[in-house]
């Protein structure tokens, strides 16, 4: 299957945008890991190799992936030592590493943000194709192509990070509203006005500090930042018209209002909406796990569905975030370092349990019919069982973005300056927001 093919990358997670947009990449590589684990017990003979993560989280997918390859392969264990830094800290860590050619892990996982970073110049991480082209097929294609250059591919994707909208049934019921019923943002709409006149609950409510919502909004309708060929483009016709359709749900239509804690990562927001004072979001399916960690009143209460369409045959997704784990050229061992990561992140098995394991939704998307997907789990109890027959339905219509080395100044531009001003203050038009930030970028 050959999904939506992006020339340069997608879109990406926008905590770590303004992670980058605030601070410097340092000069030295500093600090003791978080959290070190000793995964594996495959005795004396084991090959010991090392691991960085910025996302405790991914350790227990490493760590089983680790005890199934000494079981399948008793001939060549392995040990892997897992260290798990904050983010700057060890994207920075990493970068100087592969810089000084010292250092450096066997295997690491870079965020999608970063990810350029790597590979300007000759890059320092080894090529996969002779793992990845065999299967390229069962994959979404896009995901390996946000981590590649000059056709080589470098980082094994995480998840797929559809983009989804998340509703409150109990509300959306309480309001009259059949959420199955709502195909496009003028229905979407209409059902707003029916949740604020029958509940106390608001439609929904928009970030000011984080854009990866308005940038989903402009991915649907073909639009980006930056065009395929590099020029910049905040400030088109279409970015307009979409901030200015935010806008227009706050303070017009008035079923949306800025979000407590202005982005869907704050404690506030985590409240707000455990609370049932929103009807619904819209975030990638990465998102499913915020709700299980910070929402538990919600459970059995949240449906998926598809994002509106903006119009008839538009995309109903967007392929927001990411992270691409890959083998570095200072690994002593990179047969074994390669075959391995591709065990873990290639195989059925490995697609399998980053869904049952972390609750991604796996890149190879011919598992996401297959039976043990369909296992009941706390994402199933907590949402409903049709999650996967919803990211079937999209799996065309997951559309990306281009990330540029001037993403870092777009972010920061978007989260300080634009959508504050817009959103929140009210002091300058869309329009006027992104001409601003048009400029600003150019002249930086």
């Amino acid at each position: 299957m050959k999904s939506n093919k992006l020339l340069l990358f997608l879109a990406v997670g926008l905590l770590a945008l303004l992670l980058i947009a605030c601070s410097g990449e340092g000069n030295e590589t500093s600090g003791d890991a978080d959290e070190t684990q000793t995964m594996g017990d495959g005795g004396e003979d084991a090959t010991e190799l090392t691991f960085w993560t910025f996302a405790t989280q991914h350790n227990a997918f490493y760590e089983k992936a680790v005890d199934r390859w000494n079981e399948e392969n008793p001939d060549r264990p392995i040990t892997l030592n897992a260290e798990t830094y904050p983010f700057d800290q060890m994207h920075n860590n990493l970068l100087l590493a592969l810089q000084s050619s010292e250092g450096a892990p066997d295997i690491v996982d870079i965020e999608i943000s970063r990810f350029p970073n790597y590979l300007e110049g000759e890059p320092q991480i080894l090529p996969m194709n002779e793992y990845v082209e065999p299967v390229m097929e069962d994959f979404v294609e896009a995901r390996f192509d946000i981590y590649s250059k000059d056709g080589q591919y470098y980082g094994m994707p995480t998840h797929v990070g559809a983009n989804m909208m998340y509703y409150n049934t109990e509300i959306m019921e309480e309001a009259g509203v059949d959420i199955d019923s709502i195909k496009t943002w003028d229905d979407y709409v209409e059902a707003g006005h029916k949740v604020v006149e029958n509940t106390d609950a608001m439609m929904t409510s928009f970030p000011t500090g984080d854009f990866i919502q308005y940038w989903a909004l402009m991915s649907q309708q073909g639009s980006d930042f930056v065009s395929e060929d590099g020029e910049l483009t905040i400030n088109n016709q279409t970015n307009t018209e979409t901030l200015q359709f935010q806008q227009d749900l706050i303070y017009e239509e008035e079923i949306a209002e800025v979000m407590p804690g202005g982005e869907p990562h704050a404690e506030e927001y985590y409240a707000y909406m455990n609370d049932g004072k929103s009807a619904s979001l819209t975030m990638p399916m990465w998102y499913m796990g915020r709700f299980l960690d910070n929402m538990p009143d919600l459970s059995g209460k949240m449906a998926i569905r598809p994002m509106p369409q903006w119009e008839e045959g538009g995309n109903r997704s967007a392929g927001m975030g990411g992270t691409g784990t890959v083998v570095t050229n200072q690994t002593e061992h990179p047969d074994l370092a390669k075959e391995f990561l591709a065990f873990a992140k290639l195989s059925e098995q490995g697609n399998i349990d980053l869904w049952t394991v972390l609750g991604f939704d796996p890149p190879m998307w011919t598992v996401w019919e297959s039976p043990a997907l369909q296992e009941d789990n706390e994402y199933f109890q907590y949402f409903s069982e049709d999650i996967f027959d919803t990211l079937l339905s999209v799996r065309e219509e997951i559309n990306g973005l281009n990330i540029t080395q001037q993403t870092p100044a777009i972010s920061e531009q978007m989260g300080t300056n634009v959508l504050d001003s817009v959103l929140r203050q009210q002091s300058q038009t869309p329009e006027e927001a992104l001409d601003a930030a048009q400029e600003a970028v150019e002249n930086q």
